[in-house]
């Protein structure tokens, strides 16, 4: 992927799941909070910070924190390649603000449509993430695929963290 790819808007987005991989397993996530997919780039490391939090890049003039998702759930810190991908999403805080991140991820695989009934309820046990990370598991193809809670993977008290990192940044 050379450049950034934007996720294109559709009526079915409600179904619509970005696929990626960590290691060997395969993620989702939700298309609605995504803006778009670039490549993985120079970003500036930022000290004090969490093993999960890589760095800050500039986006278009804005300072994106940037999430080191295997880091975050417990993992070893991603391996850099030529596949590794930034996937920049917006969530929305409690107090209604949106802040954007960028996940680092192995490689994105592809965009699927996955109805609501093929998604299973997260596991109780036996995954290798905390589970109020998942907010489902849908088999597609053979294999499980983890459908991520964005929310959940990054909490409030994280989403403060960034925020202050990325006004210090700024400033």
């Amino acid at each position: 992927m050379s450049t950034a790819e934007k996720i294109p808007a559709s009526d079915s987005q409600d179904n619509q799941y970005l696929t990626f991989t960590l290691g060997d397993e395969l993620f989702a996530l939700a298309i609605p909070g995504i803006k778009e997919i670039i490549e993985f780039g120079q970003l500036t490391v930022v000290p004090m910070m969490p093993d999960y939090v890589r760095g800050v890049i500039n986006l278009r003039g804005a300072v994106v924190p940037v999430v080191d998702l295997a880091a975050r759930f417990g993992q070893p810190r991603s391996k850099i390649s030529r596949r590794s991908c930034t996937v920049i999403i917006e969530v929305q805080a409690e107090d209604g603000e949106r802040q954007v991140f960028g996940l680092l991820v192995d490689a994105v695989s592809a965009v699927l449509d996955i109805p609501a009934e093929a998604i299973e309820p997260p596991p109780s046990f036996g995954s290798r993430i905390r589970t109020d990370f998942i907010s489902g598991m849908a088999r597609i193809d053979g294999r499980f695929v983890i459908a991520l809670d964005v929310d959940h993977v990054l909490s409030v008290e994280d989403m403060a963290v960034l925020s202050n990192v990325t006004a210090d940044s700024a400033a």
